[in-house]
């Protein structure tokens, strides 16, 4: 039989991350709320060929999956609870900031996504023809991004 010392069962919660998720989260509510508001009823030309445009996204990102709300509800709220399990227990440096990010903006868009009926996730900010989107997706891509880099340059990702 072997033993597993008790230092390795404990969870590492690494609270910058948590810290960062929390300020993506409340942020991206905010501007969403506001975004509701303000552009119920008009565009609003931010400069050059970005817009501040309200639409509701029934799918994931770029509209994918449009038909299948409830299927992308159930995904993503699934999706989002690995990333934390795995998220916070990041390790310090760049993975804190990655594993920060990308928590925060799942968060915010499964938070987003379950408070709406039917269930979609807001977004406003469009730029040409890229698909419009929001600032939890902003994070999520950053925190794709910082996680990538950081593995690519040999981080350790976790503190287990």
């Amino acid at each position: 039989m072997r033993f597993v010392s008790r230092q390795r069962l404990r969870l590492h919660v690494n609270p910058t991350v948590v810290a960062i998720a929390l300020v993506v989260t409340a942020v991206d509510a905010l501007t969403k709320a506001w975004a509701r508001s303000a552009l119920a009823t008009k565009d609003l030309h931010v400069i050059g060929a970005m817009w501040l445009r309200l639409q509701y996204n029934s799918g994931i990102s770029f509209s994918l999956n449009r038909s299948g709300p409830l299927g992308t509800t159930i995904a993503t709220v699934i999706i989002s609870v690995v990333v934390v399990v795995i998220g916070v227990n990041a390790s310090r440096g760049a993975p804190t900031v990655g594993f920060g990010l990308l928590l925060g903006g799942g968060v915010a868009n499964v938070i987003d996504r379950l408070s709406a009926s039917p269930h979609q996730v807001t977004d406003f900010i469009a730029l040409g023809s890229f698909p419009v989107f929001n600032l939890a997706d902003i994070s999520i891509s950053a925190g794709f991004v910082v996680l990538i880099v950081a593995a690519l340059q040999g981080s350790k990702l976790l503190a287990l």
